[in-house]
């Protein structure tokens, strides 16, 4: 009897699997006390696409993100990150993922006692052993990739303006030239002009850095224009996971309310009218 051949592992230099998904999240159980937040949430993030995560208020969009990127232990379930289960990663594993792994929080958490250009270096100076000299330089570099002007690198954040501020974070995340960025409500606190010109950038650091993008949101004018497909939680669950067009045609609820109601349609129309001026 012959026996089967192991599947082959793609490992790359950090010991992440290259064919596995970026994120695989398999029957996630969250509570806090008596409150469950997932039952059983189910979701796949595909590498290279630019994925929406929406939901109501309260229903866990956050809780997941920090659940994946380990700020939060699931309560069941499994989350596997690179092909890494994250509760039971090495150390060594869990510093490969956060190599790969670039996090925009929603109200940036820069280190408002340092500069943009030493917020940028932080993860650099910890997870790297190159100059201060070369990461001083890489961080100039990230600063200019965020659409922020030089002079920018010498401010503290309290001196920025709340787009500066996402810009300067987004810096920080790109520091570590990740293969993934979750980014947390973007574009939330932002003008429309604001918004729209982050939609820009984070699409097009997706096409020329090959980024994979886990982003949650509640900006219609972003799931129309950026996204590849959008998961929407209710129930406490993932109850859909397709692009806006399908889930326009969706008959639960929430879904038609959300992406069918004034607020919605407004933006399909945008879209469409954006489509026909190109």
């Amino acid at each position: 009897m012959v026996e089967p051949r192991p599947a082959i592992v793609d490992l790359d230099e950090d010991g992440l699997d290259d064919n596995a998904p970026p994120v695989e999240v398999i029957d996630l159980i969250s509570q806090f006390g008596d409150n469950v937040v997932h039952d059983h949430l189910n979701l796949t993030v595909n590498r290279g696409e630019v994925l929406g995560v929406v939901g109501g208020s309260g229903s866990g969009k956050s809780v997941l993100l920090n659940s994946i990127i380990g700020l939060k232990r699931p309560d069941g379930g499994t989350i596997r990150v690179f092909g890494h289960d994250v509760n039971d990663a090495t150390r060594k594993e869990m510093k490969a993922i956060e190599r790969s792994s670039g996090v925009l929080f929603q109200q940036g958490a820069l280190f408002s006692a340092l500069t943009v250009k030493e917020n940028v270096a932080a993860p650099m100076f910890e997870h790297t052993e190159l100059s201060k000299a070369e990461i001083y330089d890489l961080a100039e570099l990230k600063i200019a990739l965020s659409g922020l002007p030089p002079r920018a690198g010498g401010l503290k954040p309290s001196e920025l303006s709340g787009g500066m501020i996402k810009r300067a974070a987004l810096a920080r995340a790109l520091a570590l030239d990740p293969q993934m960025l979750f980014l947390d409500e973007p574009t939330s606190g932002l003008d429309p002009i604001g918004a729209a010109a982050f939609d820009e950038l984070i699409a097009d650091l997706t096409r020329s850095l090959g980024l994979t993008v886990f982003m949650i949101t509640h900006d219609l004018d972003s799931l129309y224009t950026i996204t590849d497909r959008v998961a929407v939680i209710a129930d406490k669950k993932v109850t859909a996971v397709a692009p806006v067009e399908e889930l326009e045609l969706s008959e639960h609820p929430w879904i038609r309310d959300y992406f069918m109601g004034p607020r919605g349609r407004a933006a399909q129309s945008a879209k469409t009218r954006a489509g026909q001026t190109v």
